[in-house]
């Protein structure tokens, strides 16, 4: 295929309508059934595709006799399309409301981060002269990069582990906003919280309270006891809220970590149903970012940064 990168070329070659097309035959992995899902025939999808990977100058699909599947150029093609699809239903919902909102900023963050940093950050978005609406989503890191990723957000504010974005780590920008330290709680009337210091080994003897597989709590656990050489404990309740599992950890069925002690000192703590263990050697603090796609400047992200004070 001849090859033509001009970014004129291919707005004049291309169509949203286009875009969809791409997202059917890579979720079906074929032109019949893609023509089937955008109620066309499947000569007139086939015609189509060629003139889309004409028009960017590479093959986005490899036929097989299995199907079509993506090149790794078609991936990046393909993750494009789907972030300017939810881009243009997001243009539609913000202009709706042009009159009232300045804007409407979708973030990303934990629940932890959600319940405790991002409550002012947001109350100077939605008190600005003009009003920021907020669309928050409380998620696990992964399904909040994944989201990111798609552009169902415009920005995240979480920590992260860099090897869950080695392979995408490119696609982003990162602004590092603060350290957060985890400590080990317990209920107040736990013998642990009387100990001047506890290990690993004694900590796996325990019931647990732990966040639900999959989640950055529950992977910095693991890592706790793994590093220390003691088999990660089964859990005898798992939650996705801390705010929760910290209300399970002061009735006493277990104890378990949580996000710095700005958490515990809105909730536990201040009514003294849980405090701190003394643990050696001490969970590690954990880097809080702002996280958003590379590419034009997104004026959203930018009130997001205002806010933050960046």
């Amino acid at each position: 295929m001849a090859e033509s990168t001009e970014p004129d070329h291919l707005v004049a070659k291309l169509r949203f309508r286009h875009l969809r097309l791409l997202k059917e035959v890579q979720a079906t992995g074929s032109l019949r059934a893609a023509s089937q899902a955008l109620n066309l025939t499947q000569p007139a999808v086939s015609k189509a595709l060629t003139e889309i990977e004409s028009a960017f100058g590479f093959a986005l699909f490899s036929r097989t006799a299995r199907g079509l599947t993506t090149t790794a150029q078609g991936e990046v093609v393909l993750r494009g399309a789907t972030s300017l699809l939810e881009e243009l239903a997001h243009l539609r919902a913000e202009a709706a409301t042009a009159a009232r909102f300045a804007a409407k900023i979708r973030i990303g963050a934990p629940p932890f981060v959600a319940q405790t940093y991002l409550r002012d950050v947001i109350a100077r978005l939605a008190k600005s002269e003009l009003p920021v609406r907020v669309q928050l989503t409380e998620e696990r890191v992964p399904a909040l990069i994944q989201a990111l990723q798609r552009g169902e957000l415009d920005a995240l504010i979480t920590t992260f582990p860099l090897r869950m974005l080695e392979s995408d780590a490119g696609l982003f920008e990162y602004v590092n906003l603060f350290e957060v330290q985890f400590a080990v709680v317990a209920s107040t009337e736990h013998p642990l919280v009387r100990a001047r210091r506890v290990d690993w080994a004694r900590l796996a003897q325990e019931a647990w309270v732990m966040p639900v597989e999959g989640s950055m709590g529950r992977k910095l656990i693991e890592d706790c006891f793994t590093h220390a050489g003691v088999p990660v404990p089964t859990p005898v309740i798992e939650s996705t809220s801390p705010t929760t599992g910290v209300q399970f950890v002061a009735a006493g069925l277990g104890i378990g970590i949580v996000p710095d002690v700005a958490l515990l000192q809105r909730s536990a703590l201040r009514a003294g149903s849980v405090r701190q263990v003394r643990v050696a050697p001490e969970p590690p603090s954990s880097v809080v970012a702002l996280i958003f796609r590379k590419g034009p400047p997104n004026p959203r992200v930018a009130l997001l940064k205002e806010a933050l004070g960046l």
